[in-house]
């Protein structure tokens, strides 16, 4: 084995035993590898942060879980649901919650003299975590919101600000219909925006106070109770602990409405599934750039083989087995993949870091929701790129190394 290893090592070592065609393979051989790690790695860290990046917004807004009312999911209208001890109880001595809030929404319209804007307006109170939305504002500040006292004031989209022909500070009148009509004068005290078209078109946030007035309910009483996780993963097996101890143990509130436990995927299937189709397109690419650092490896290593058919015939005079010099010519392959998998590593991320710290790479945010591309770096996932393409490209080097034993070394002797 040592033997074997120090061959190799010198082989790999002494350029000027490279020839201009394995001089050539090697370089194609050590950047096919490179190439192909570097674009399996970036693939990876742009999906994993593009997947987060869109998860975040949701969750920023509709946090992980929703208790609703029953009727709520079969209705544009918002019916409430009671929030009283019995209710927080469960809520709060379920493992994994990290925060609960409540929220309240209101279907109406945003009126200029010239123009009209169907919306949502969604109330929240104190204990909501404002920091998506902070993140999110583009001008202006928040208001202070509050399940005391009415504030009109409002935040609204950037899409319905230009809609509108709006900007901070300015006043708008708001009308909302039930049995009878209301209107309410509001102040635009700032302006967001997710590039999310499915909030940013018509979600506008006032104060708890008012929303739930608006809505006629008691004090006690939302459209829905947000909790947020400590651990997404568990996402799922939290979403149906509570369900089962809400839906089916507690059943109705003191009301009678039936509760609806949902998690944020079942509120916005669509977004996940077309998140979820994203890694169809890694594996793509996966398979193909191992493929191609396959193939190169492969030809690299003929060429190779072929130009060092006198070296070859000259071990096995001097009494070496074929199986010794195929491990001599694998051991060199794999410095070869190595060299290519620190180069193409080096590449990642160093595009992954300009990327993060100047975003020079930019998307139309109408399309995919972000204006330049996220990567998020995984180590698991990175290391398991390098190991697989690592085995794959080891593996695929067995069968060209089987020409050794075909050459004659009297032969190969006699022809150098």
């Amino acid at each position: 084995m040592n033997f074997v290893f120090f061959v190799a090592k010198r082989l790999f070592k002494n350029k000027k035993s490279e020839k201009g065609a394995s001089k050539m393979a090697i370089r194609i051989a050590i950047g096919g590898v490179a190439i192909g790690v570097a674009v399996m790695i970036i693939s990876i860290c742009v999906v994993l942060g593009f997947k987060q990046e869109i998860k975040n917004k949701l969750v920023g807004f509709g946090s992980h879980i929703q208790i609703q009312n029953f009727e709520s999911l079969t209705s544009s209208e918002s019916y409430p649901i009671t929030v009283n001890d019995s209710l927080l109880r469960i809520v709060k001595s379920t493992p994994n919650i990290a925060h609960w809030e409540r929220t309240c929404l209101k279907a109406g319209i945003l009126k200029t003299e010239e123009q009209f804007k169907g919306i949502v307006l969604k109330g929240i109170a104190q204990e909501y975590d404002t920091t998506f939305l902070h993140q999110s504002l583009l001008s202006g500040s928040l208001p202070a919101f509050s399940d005391q006292k009415a504030g009109n004031e409002i935040i609204i989209s950037e899409n319905i600000a230009r809609e509108l022909q709006l900007k901070t500070g300015d006043k708008i009148s708001a009308y909302f219909f039930d049995r009878n009509i209301r209107a309410r004068r509001f102040l635009i005290k700032g302006i967001y925006r997710t590039n999310i078209s499915e909030l940013d078109n018509n979600l506008v946030f006032t104060d708890f106070y008012t929303c739930n007035k608006l809505n006629g309910w008691q004090k006690n009483q939302c459209s829905s109770l947000n909790i947020s996780l400590k651990d997404y993963n568990n996402l799922k097996a939290t979403t149906q602990k509570l369900a089962k101890r809400i839906n089916v143990e507690l059943g109705t509130d003191i009301h009678g409405a039936s509760f609806a436990t949902m998690s944020i995927e079942d509120l916005y299937p669509q977004m996940f599934t077309w998140l979820d189709l994203l890694n169809t397109n890694v594996w793509v690419i996966l398979i193909l750039m191992t493929g191609v650092a396959g193939i190169t490896m492969i030809s690299g290593l003929l060429i190779i083989i072929l130009e060092r058919t006198s070296f070859i015939g000259t071990l096995k005079a001097l009494g070496a087995r074929d199986r010794s010099i195929r491990r001599i010519f694998l051991w060199f392959s794999l410095f070869i993949v190595g060299k290519g998998l620190f180069w193409g590593n080096l590449l990642a991320f160093i595009i992954i870091f300009i990327q993060q710290q100047w975003g020079v790479i930019c998307l139309d945010p109408q399309v995919y929701y972000v204006e330049q591309v996220p990567m998020e770096i995984n180590w698991t996932y990175i290391i398991l790129v390098n190991l697989a393409t690592l085995l794959v490209s080891v593996c695929v080097l067995v069968l060209p190394s089987l020409l050794i034993s075909r050459i004659n070394p009297i032969k190969s002797i006699r022809f150098e």
